[in-house]
């Protein structure tokens, strides 16, 4: 609603907004080359989302501010703006908020798209109301797009080639993700795995796949029995009806967050009429889910076999896990393409597929390492998409008075 504290003077700041988890984790190595470039500046850092939002407070130093973005209504926008003040707005993927977008110019505030993205959905959505969002997107100063695709979509959608720049996909350029929690490796430990037990961790799941992935679980675990099972939901909210789920198939349920609690021995070693039965993790928590990736044997990225999108499949592979999908990925299509097209992941179409290639990586370990492999060496010569922003930004930075 525009109400900020009083406190708050950053006045000739930077804002980065980034809506959610994934635009959060890319912009960070962005915003750490900028403050390189600029050690003076305060940045404002907002998301939408509050899983968004926690990245981001992780992100940002003592004198930054951390906020969520105001709602897209004109006498919000003016009061906020007129508060903060920034010197450069900075918005990763492509969210267009009309309102703020038009008060920012008036002021002459420089906007910067950077990993800019233009999904089918919103290709059509934006095609038929063309002649509204042009004006729009032209007061844009600079675009820094993913892709050819991209960057002619936008063409078609009326803004000058002059301002659009093909820079590539910054998720590849993250950090080692270890860096976000350094004691991951202790998270074996916590599970109560001994070294002989392989984990498949299910990642970002939505309703539709739990179902599945139980069902692909049991089969496999008659055939591997040290196979443990992580569901890691993408709303962790979902965790109460994931139990019903899982007792509901018969297994054994442990929360993550009540680990603390559990004695080692009760984790994967229950006693009387449940000794028989695996046990089930669920990832209740939030921010942790690299944690889980980071010492997985394999990972499914979820949102995939449900027409969700997908979602981002470069974390577990940067972490050198194999990687499957199922076939709607259309919110990540360009890089799930660049690795099916390099073997680089497996994708799966349906519960038979997903059993049958979890079976193979279980039953063939080289083949697991020749996926990571691959996987890695593609991430490794995609890289370089921040560097050639911050590139772009410093130039336009450079013709304004700061």
């Amino acid at each position: 609603m525009g109400i900020l504290p009083r406190y708050v003077s950053l006045n000739n700041s930077i804002w980065v907004h980034a809506v959610s988890v994934g635009e959060a984790v890319a912009v960070r190595i962005l915003i750490e080359e900028l403050r390189k470039f600029y050690p003076t500046k305060r940045f404002v850092i907002s998301t939408v989302t509050a899983t968004g939002n926690k990245i981001a407070k992780g992100i940002a130093e003592k004198t930054d501010f951390v906020t969520y973005l105001p709602l897209d209504f004109s006498f919000i926008v003016k009061r906020v703006i007129n508060k903060i003040r920034p010197s450069l707005f900075i918005i990763a993927e492509t969210e267009i908020w009309p309102n703020l977008i038009s008060y920012l110019a008036r002021l002459n505030i420089p906007i910067v798209i950077v990993n800019g993205r233009i999904s089918d959905s919103s290709f059509r959505g934006y095609l038929m109301i063309k002649f509204l969002l042009r004006p729009i997107l032209n007061k844009i100063s600079l675009f820094c797009v993913q892709t050819q695709r991209d960057a002619q979509r936008l063409i078609g959608l009326g803004v000058s080639g002059d301002k659009i720049n093909i820079t590539g996909n910054m998720k590849f350029d993250f950090k080692d993700y270890t860096d976000l929690k350094k004691d991951y490796t202790d998270y074996r430990l916590k599970l109560g795995l001994n070294p002989k037990e392989k984990l498949l961790v299910m990642g970002s799941t939505h309703p539709g796949e739990e179902e599945i992935i139980l069902n692909v679980y049991q089969g496999l675990n008659k055939e591997f029995p040290d196979l443990r099972l992580l569901i890691a939901p993408r709303h962790p909210e979902r965790a109460k009806d994931i139990e019903k789920i899982v007792i509901k198939y018969g297994l054994n349920l442990v929360r993550v967050s009540q680990l603390a609690s559990l004695p080692v021995c009760q984790l994967n070693r229950p006693t009387g009429q449940q000794a028989n039965r695996p046990t089930v993790f669920i990832l209740d928590t939030i921010g942790q889910l690299m944690n889980y990736y980071a010492i997985s044997d394999i990972v499914f990225v979820g949102g995939s076999l449900v027409k969700k999108g997908g979602h981002n499949i470069l974390e577990p592979a940067s972490l050198g896990r194999p990687v499957l999908f199922g076939p709607h990925m259309f919110n990540f299509r360009d890089i799930a393409e660049l690795f099916l097209k390099n073997q680089a992941a497996i994708l799966v179409h349906n519960q038979k597929e997903l059993r049958e290639k979890i079976k193979d990586l279980l039953s063939n370990p080289s083949l697991a390492t020749q996926f990571c492999q691959r996987a890695q060496e593609l991430i490794l010569g995609n890289q370089g998409a921040t560097q050639k922003n911050v590139g772009l930004i410093k130039n336009l930075y450079a013709k304004i008075s700061l």
